[in-house]
C-alpha cells in the first residue's frame, strides 16, 4: 500500500513540477569506459518512475504466482483432510459391523491427514490383527510409533493387546512388565497385565497387582473375587507339580487367616490334598471350613475322603441336619459316608430320605447297593430300574 502511495505521489509531482521545469530541464551525463548516456533531468525522472512501476508489477506478479501455489497446496491438503475424516467415520461403522478388512482400508487411507494419525494407524493395526495379517499389523504399529515420537504409551498398549489376541503370551508378559514400570496404575495396562499373568501362570505377580486393580475399579467385587480365587488355585496347582504335597501344605500354613478361611480356596485345597492322598489334612480343612461357615461345596467333598476318622464327618452331618434341616445334599452325603463304612440300614434310610425330597439317579444306585447288602434283591432291582428310567428321561431332555 505504501508503494502504491509513493508511486501516486511521484506521478502527481511529475504532473505539477514538470511544466515548471519546462525549458529548464538540466543535463545528466552517465559515462562508462565504452558508453556515454546523456539525458535530461526530466527524462531521468521519468525513466526512474517507469522502472519503479515495472519492478512493482513484477513483484505483484510473482506474489500472485506463489500465493496461488500455496492456495493450491492448501486446497489439496484440505481435501485430503476432509477425505480422511470421512473415511474414519466410515471405518467406525465398519468396526461396529465387524468388517475388519474394510475398516483397515478406510483407516489407512489418507491416515497421515487424519485429525489423529496415530489413532488411525493403531486401529488399523488391530483390524489387520483380527484378519491375521501380521505383516500389515507390524507396519501400522511402526508407522504409529514414528508419529507418536515421545508418546509411545498408546502404541505399546496396543502392541500388547494385539500380542495377547495373537497368542504371543510371553511377549505380552514382557510388554506388560515394562508398561507397569512406566505406569503402574493405568487401568488398561492393569487389565492387560491380569490377562498376561493369568495366561502365563504368573499367579504371584497377579496377586501383587490385585490391590491396584481394585483401586482402578476395573472389575466389580464379584469379578475381582473370582480373579483372586483363580490366582490362588493356579498357585496351588503349580506347587503340587513343583514341590508336591509338602510344599503345598507349607504354603497353605503360611497364608493369612483371611485367605485360609475363603470357602473357594478351602475347596481347592481339599481337592489338591485328596489328589496327593493326604486324607487327614483334607478332612481337617473341610471340617474347619464348615465350622466357620456352611458351604455346600465343602459338604459335597466329604464322600471323596478316605480318612481313618469317619466318625467326625458323620457327627458333623447329623448336627448340620439338625441345624440346616434334612436337605437332599446332607442326607445323601450322610448316606454315602455310612455306606462306605458298612452301615447298610442307616445308609438306606438316609438315601430314602433324600429321594423323598427329589429323585436322583445316583441316590437310587447307592440305595440299591445298600439294599443288596441287606439281602433285599427285589427292592434293589426296583431302585436300579427307577434310577435308569430317570437317567434316560434326563438324557432325552
Amino acid at each position: 500500500m505504501l508503494r502504491v502511495l509513493a508511486l501516486f505521489l511521484l506521478v502527481i509531482a511529475g504532473i505539477v513540477v514538470g511544466p515548471m521545469l519546462a525549458g529548464h530541464q538540466g543535463y545528466v551525463l552517465i559515462q562508462t569506459d565504452n558508453y556515454n548516456v546523456e539525458t535530461s533531468v526530466t527524462g531521468l525522472v521519468i525513466m526512474a518512475i517507469v522502472l519503479f512501476v515495472v519492478l512493482f508489477l513484477i513483484e505483484w506478479l510473482l506474489r500472485r504466482i506463489f500465493r496461488t501455489g500455496a492456495r493450491t497446496r492448501g486446497w489439496f491438503i484440505g481435501r485430503k483432510s476432509s477425505k480422511a475424516r470421512k473415511h474414519t467415520r466410515q471405518a467406525m461403522i465398519k468396526m461396529a459391523e465387524g468388517d475388519h478388512r474394510q475398516m483397515e482400508k478406510l483407516l489407512a487411507r489418507h491416515a497421515d491427514h487424519a485429525e489423529q494419525p496415530m489413532v488411525n494407524y493403531l486401529l488399523a493395526a488391530e483390524a489387520a490383527s483380527q484378519r491375521g495379517d501380521e505383516i500389515r499389523t507390524n507396519q501400522y504399529l511402526e508407522r504409529a510409533a514414528e508419529i507418536a515420537d515421545t508418546d509411545q504409551l498408546p502404541v505399546d498398549i496396543t502392541r500388547v493387546r494385539i500380542q495377547l489376541a495373537q497368542g504371543e503370551i510371553h511377549a505380552a508378559r514382557h510388554g506388560v512388565d515394562r508398561l507397569l514400570g512406566l505406569s503402574p496404575r493405568h487401568p488398561e495396562i492393569l487389565r492387560l497385565a491380569e490377562q498376561a499373568y493369568m495366561r502365563t501362570g504368573a499367579y504371584a505377580s497377579l496377586l501383587e497387582i490385585l490391590p491396584s486393580i481394585s483401586k482402578a475399579e476395573i472389575y466389580d467385587e464379584d469379578q475381582l473375587q473370582r480373579v483372586q480365587e483363580q490366582a490362588y488355585i493356579g498357585m496351588m496347582d503349580q506347587l503340587m507339580v513343583e514341590e508336591g504335597s509338602e510344599g503345598l501344605k507349607r504354603w497353605w500354613k503360611n497364608q493369612s487367616r483371611k485367605t485360609r478361611h475363603e470357602a473357594a480356596l478351602q475347596v481347592a485345597m481339599a481337592v489338591q490334598l485328596i489328589k496327593c492322598n493326604d486324607q487327614d489334612l483334607a478332612q481337617e480343612v473341610i471340617l474347619d471350613g464348615l465350622k466357620r461357615h456352611y458351604d455346600e461345596r465343602l459338604v459335597a467333598m466329604m464322600p471323596k475322603l478316605r480318612s481313618g476318622n469317619p466318625e467326625q464327618l458323620e457327627k458333623f452331618l447329623r448336627q448340620a441336619i439338625k441345624q440346616q434341616g434334612a436337605t437332599p445334599l446332607l442326607t445323601s452325603t450322610l448316606g454315602q459316608i455310612l455306606l462306605k463304612h458298612g452301615e447298610w440300614l442307616q445308609a438306606s434310610e438316609a438315601f430314602k430320605q433324600a429321594l423323598d425330597q427329589r429323585p436322583d439317579p445316583y441316590d437310587y444306585a447307592w440305595l440299591a447297593d445298600a439294599l443288596d447288602k441287606l439281602h433285599q434283591p427285589a427292592e434293589a432291582a426296583e431302585m436300579r430300574r427307577l434310577g435308569l428310567m430317570l437317567t434316560i428321561n434326563h438324557s432325552a431332555q
